[in-house]
């Protein structure tokens, strides 16, 4: 919806770029308003801006006057929830269980079931969205958006592998669990604002015997989806943990839901990082991390994350809007590209300090 800027609050989340005196935004589409941030509109005296109809906290955002509607997406029916809206209410819920848990309730997996199942249903119509997904992480909710996120692309990476849709829905359920665990850590880790210590650390590690402790009796997972829960922070060449253990005992679950983890996790934003872009991002777990990760669980991210062709406009990381010009089989992410307004002509692969930010519609 289209609001006047006075109208706008802490936590709206703008669904167009926002334009100064130049052709690039000052303010990214998907980026979630803060008190600084609306400062920022009102220093560039912009007077209107397009945000979605749900804040980030799962809550409706009421204005007292609308301008008007943004364009609909074709796949979105009228009264029909958007996957934005539906990942931003199932993290409150998500929140409301983990919450339970800490309290030292069980686990009911119904409710994960109805956090999980309607993005997945919403994903498969229209995948490009969990590509979006880090743009919404905060600091203050992250631990729960994190867990639904890897929920939903775990979901993503099984059915670009041709899994059968009861295993869709299985990996989607152990990747929203993995992290369930971290109910029984400390609250104080948990919401440390500096780095950990060593033995802190050592604490945080044992979540993922604990999140396996809380599902190890729930009948509707299945044995893989348990063990993957187990798992999930093992790696390929044994430096992972609970076990250290190496590729050929970690089951593909767990493989899955490592790679859905790590990439998360990596374009998110943190106390102690910035969010990272997704194209950027999966080279690293290409190259830097290579003999970490899965590859066909990486292969089968990128075949999603890599949906521009020739002609496709992409934003880069300098903020520069570009025209995909040429694709090479052997380095997809790093495309020939003529930008916007300037005609000049950058090859991505040789100008290694610049990658792609996103693919805009």
């Amino acid at each position: 919806m289209r609001v006047h800027i006075q109208e706008l609050q802490e936590g709206c989340i703008l669904s167009e770029d926002i334009f100064s005196m130049t052709n690039r935004a000052i303010i990214s589409r998907k980026t979630v308003l803060t008190k600084d941030l609306l400062k920022v509109l009102k220093v560039f005296l912009i007077e209107e801006a397009v945000v979605e109809k749900t804040m980030i906290n799962g809550m409706p955002f009421v204005p007292a006057e609308i301008i008007g509607d943004a364009k609909s997406a074709p796949e979105t029916k009228v009264n029909e929830s958007s996957f934005l809206d539906t990942f931003l209410i199932g993290v409150q819920n998500y929140k409301r269980e983990f919450l339970a848990w800490q309290s030292g309730l069980p686990i009911e997996i119904a409710k994960i079931r109805n956090i999980i199942i309607p993005l997945i249903d919403k994903m498969e119509r229209n995948p490009s969205e969990i590509f979006t997904l880090h743009h919404l992480s905060t600091n203050e909710d992250y631990l729960y958006q994190h867990a639904v996120a890897v929920g939903i692309i775990s979901a993503f990476i099984g059915k670009k592998l041709n899994l059968n849709k009861g295993e869709i829905v299985q990996l989607a359920l152990g990747g929203c669990l993995a992290d369930a665990g971290m109910a029984k850590i400390n609250p104080g880790i948990l919401q440390k604002n500096t780095s950990l210590s060593s033995e802190e650390f050592e604490e945080i590690k044992k979540h993922s015997t604990h999140s396996f402790k809380m599902i190890q009796n729930i009948s509707l997972l299945r044995e893989s989806t348990k063990i993957g829960i187990l798992k999930h922070h093992e790696r390929l060449d044994g430096s992972g943990y609970p076990f250290g253990e190496q590729s050929n005992k970690i089951n593909q679950t767990g493989k899955i839901i490592a790679v859905a983890d790590a990439f998360h996790a990596m374009t998110s934003q943190r106390l102690y990082r910035r969010k990272q872009s997704p194209y950027k991002v999966l080279e690293m777990l290409l190259h830097d991390s290579f003999g970490k990760y899965d590859i066909q669980s990486i292969q089968a991210l990128g075949s999603g994350i890599m949906t521009f062709s020739i002609g496709s406009r992409v934003k880069l990381s300098d903020g520069q809007i570009a025209e995909i010009l040429f694709v090479e089989d052997k380095s997809p992410t790093r495309p020939l590209v003529k930008i916007e307004g300037t005609q000049e002509i950058i090859y991505l692969e040789k100008n290694r300090q610049l990658f792609i930010n996103e693919v805009l519609k």
